[in-house]
């Protein structure tokens, strides 16, 4: 997939969905580190994943999926639409409904779903992802370790997302297209200690950098 020429604007023609677990809940595999500890990091990840996606230009609209009342207000306060997660055992069907729901409100912007861990995610790299999009079917992108994916998208009648372990593998088998390109902020979601120092050398966004600085993970 080949992306426009540097410098060509597009209108935005994307609303990003992402899917976040209750904060309280989130990154269990934050190992060594409190229940406190690891619920502000994946509050500042959700939190700087939606702004990129928020930065970006090809993006309309950021529809966030979540249960959390009180997290959902801070995201809204960031310019985000945040609605209850729908199906919070299954994230594939939470994303699929979300989807319908950007649909409704967003009916001429194409979704596309996102993990909430990508703290180190610039709007540069989303865009440059986005604009390389063969259109009329489903893409995605691998992430770092090129077994998961960090972004799926797909006309609302073919949105079918296949998240969760061999995720690149599954969105492959279902026919959609693998978006190529270095994109190191998109590629790079974090799961644990390990994770999270490769994308603080990416350089992590406004919430997250000085959370990690006063944990002293950095």
């Amino acid at each position: 997939m080949s992306a426009q020429p540097p410098g060509t604007a597009s209108p935005a023609r994307f609303v990003a969905v992402v899917p976040v677990k209750p904060p309280a809940f989130g990154k269990s595999r934050l190992g060594g580190l409190g229940d406190d500890q690891r619920r502000r990091l994946a509050a500042a990840f959700a939190l700087d994943t939606a702004a990129a996606c928020l930065a970006a230009r090809a993006v309309g609209a950021v529809l966030v999926a979540t249960d959390d009342a009180g997290f959902a207000a801070r995201l809204a306060a960031l310019g985000c639409v945040a609605v209850p997660d729908g199906d919070t055992n299954d994230l594939n069907s939470a994303l699929r409904q979300a989807a319908s729901e950007a649909r409704r409100r967003w009916p001429d912007l194409e979704p596309v779903a996102l993990c909430a861990d990508l703290p180190a995610l610039r709007c540069e790299d989303l865009d440059e992802a986005l604009d390389a999009l063969v259109p009329g079917g489903p893409s995605f992108v691998a992430d770092a370790d090129g077994v998961g994916t960090t972004l799926y998208t797909a006309p609302h009648g073919e949105f079918d997302p296949r998240f969760g372990g061999g995720s690149r593998e599954a969105h492959l088998a279902a026919g959609a297209l693998e978006v190529r390109g270095a994109l190191p902020t998109l590629r790079r979601d974090v799961d644990d200690l390990d994770d999270l120092r490769a994308a603080a050398v990416l350089g992590l966004g406004s919430r997250t950098a000085p959370l990690v600085q006063e944990l002293g993970l950095a």
